[in-house]
C-alpha cells in the first residue's frame, strides 16, 4: 500500500472523503493491510471477493471457505471471521431491542450470516419473547447436503423453556437456491400446529440460500 500515490491509499481516502468513497476491494484492503510477494493489498483483496463472488459471498462464507487462499494467513482469516462475527451480534442486539418484524430485512441479513455458505443443512429457530423480540436463535438440527431431521417435539420443548411467545423458523439451502420445496412446506405447518399447542405462533419460516433469503410468508406459504 505504500506504493501508492498518497491520495490513493484506502486509509487516507477513508479519511479524508469517507468510507463510501472506496472501491470494494479498497475497503477490504484496510482490513488485510497486507498483500504478498508480486500481489499487492489491494489486487488480493480483489482475489478474495472474486473467490467469494462479493461482499454477500464473503459475509456468508463459513470459516473453512477461506483456507487455501494464497496470502490468507491465519491471522488474516481470524480478522476476517472477527468481522463477520461482529456483524452478527450487532444484527442480534438490534433485533433484541425491537420487535424483529419491525425490520424483516434484517432478520434475514442476520439468518443470512449465520446459515449462509454451509456445507450442510442446518434447521434453526428463533424464539421471540411476547413482544416478537429476539430472545435466543438456536441451531435446532443438523444434517446432510440433502436433507436434516426435524422433530416437532424437541422445538416445542424448547419454546416451552425459554417462554417464547412466538418463533421464525430457518433452515439453509447448501445448495445456494433457496427456493422453498413441498417438504418445506409440509415441515412448516407440522410445526405450526405443534407450537399451536402450546400457544405459541410461527411468525415465519426463512429459507437461506447463497446471497438470498426467502420468506414462506411473504410467499404465502404460511
Amino acid at each position: 500500500m505504500k506504493d501508492l500515490p498518497a491520495d490513493q491509499r484506502p486509509r487516507e481516502k477513508l479519511l479524508a472523503r469517507g468510507a463510501a468513497a472506496l472501491a470494494d476491494a479498497e475497503l477490504l484492503a484496510l482490513l488485510l493491510r497486507t498483500g504478498y510477494k508480486g500481489r499487492g493489498v489491494v489486487a488480493l483483496a480483489d482475489d478474495v471477493l472474486a473467490h467469494c463472488r462479493g461482499w454477500a459471498g464473503l459475509l456468508n462464507l463459513a470459516p473453512a471457505g477461506l483456507h487455501g487462499l494464497k496470502g490468507l494467513g491465519p491471522a488474516k482469516r481470524a480478522e476476517l471471521l472477527a468481522v463477520m462475527e461482529m456483524a452478527r451480534r450487532a444484527l442480534a442486539q438490534q433485533m433484541q431491542a425491537a420487535p424483529v418484524f419491525d425490520s424483516p430485512q434484517r432478520v434475514k441479513d442476520y439468518l443470512g450470516l449465520q446459515l449462509g455458505g454451509q456445507p450442510h443443512e442446518i434447521f434453526a429457530v428463533l424464539f421471540l419473547d411476547a413482544q416478537h423480540r429476539l430472545l435466543r436463535l438456536e441451531e435446532m438440527f443438523r444434517g446432510t447436503l440433502t436433507q436434516t431431521s426435524v422433530y416437532p417435539r424437541e422445538v416445542v420443548k424448547r419454546a416451552l423453556a425459554l417462554n417464547a411467545g412466538a418463533v421464525v423458523l430457518a433452515h439453509n439451502h447448501p445448495s445456494g437456491v433457496a427456493e422453498p420445496s413441498r417438504a418445506d412446506e409440509y415441515l412448516t405447518q407440522t410445526l405450526r400446529s405443534a407450537l399451536q399447542l402450546v400457544d405459541v405462533r410461527v411468525l415465519d419460516h426463512l429459507v437461506v440460500g447463497q446471497g438470498h433469503v426467502v420468506s414462506m410468508a411473504e410467499r404465502g406459504l404460511l
